[in-house]
């Protein structure tokens, strides 16, 4: 169909490699290099521009991609409507999610919500809070989690106030022997993920007065705490990052109490969906 040429087009921006969008859509790389230079051909226009190191759109190819973009999420509409109208609940659901919520979370979402819904194939896209607004925006993913207020114009439902508290080696005892002071944090260095260092956090910091130079970033939440086990620093992680997470270390709150607003965030376009429907449905019963 020729919505799968829009559907290759789109994951190649995405991307921004053949390879990787021949794995992610289970076709052969010469497939999707044939189905780019078919749509530049149709279109008399270079989509991409290609060069030994990197693949970028060229300035029309990303004029042409919202337009790709909110094709590809009509016609997923039309699809979705059409199974409902059929009695079927089949059809593809698009999760963006951070990394915390991928673990803590969403297996026993996914788990659940398959019981009821054999049929649908759930993909979940992991990514930052702007990221993850950014695909709920333009249509590419279905539902999103993200932290509240969300800065597009997008449909939101609160889900928790989820904790900001610093992760100490094992041995640590605040000053107070309860919580994080200002006292506790001089001299101290802190490790955190960069895709969590959402406007939340970075407010928690500021107040603090822990200056840029004083943070360093790793791969993931685990990683984290290996690096504050090990003596390397402290982190800063919300209650949710640490609900399945292990090691040799402490997690207090700090004085003051500070937190991110976790929610859910729909494009409006997509709000009535049945399987989008659904699966907020199952979200909000399962956390809340």
């Amino acid at each position: 169909m020729k919505t799968f040429t829009y559907q290759i087009f789109a994951t190649v921006a995405e991307t921004a490699s053949f390879k990787k969008t021949a794995d992610q859509l289970n076709i052969t790389p010469s497939a999707v290099s044939h189905a780019i230079a078919s749509l530049e051909s149709e279109l008399s226009l270079p989509l991409l521009v290609r060069n030994r190191s990197e693949m970028a759109l060229s300035q029309a190819g990303a004029d042409i991609l919202p337009m790709v973009e909110r094709l590809l999420n009509e016609d997923r509409k039309i699809h979705a409507r059409a199974a409902n109208l059929a009695g079927l609940a089949a059809g593809n659901l698009r999760i963006g999610a951070i990394s915390s919520v991928c673990i803590a979370w969403l297996p026993t979402i996914i788990q659940k919500f398959k019981k009821n819904y054999p049929a649908v194939d759930v993909t979940v896209f992991q990514g930052s809070f702007k990221e993850i607004e950014e695909g709920v925006a333009q249509g590419r993913i279905d539902i999103g989690f993200s932290a509240l207020p969300s800065k597009e114009s997008l449909d939101t439902a609160f889900l928790l106030d989820d904790e900001i508290k610093c992760i100490t080696q094992a041995d640590f005892i605040p000053k107070n022997g309860q919580t994080i002071t200002q006292a506790d944090l001089e001299n101290q260095h802190f490790i955190l993920q960069r895709a969590d260092y959402d406007s939340d956090t970075k407010a928690a910091l500021d107040e603090l007065d822990v200056k840029p130079q004083a943070i360093n970033y790793s791969i993931d939440d685990q990683s984290i705490l290996a690096m504050v086990e090990a003596g390397l620093g402290w982190g800063i992680l919300p209650d949710l990052a640490l609900t399945r997470l292990s090691g040799e270390v402490k997690a207090y709150p700090f004085e003051k109490a500070y937190f991110r607003h976790l929610g859910l965030v729909t494009n409006p376009s997509a709000t009535a969906d049945p399987l989008v429907k659904a699966m907020k449905e199952e979200i909000i019963q399962d956390i809340m």
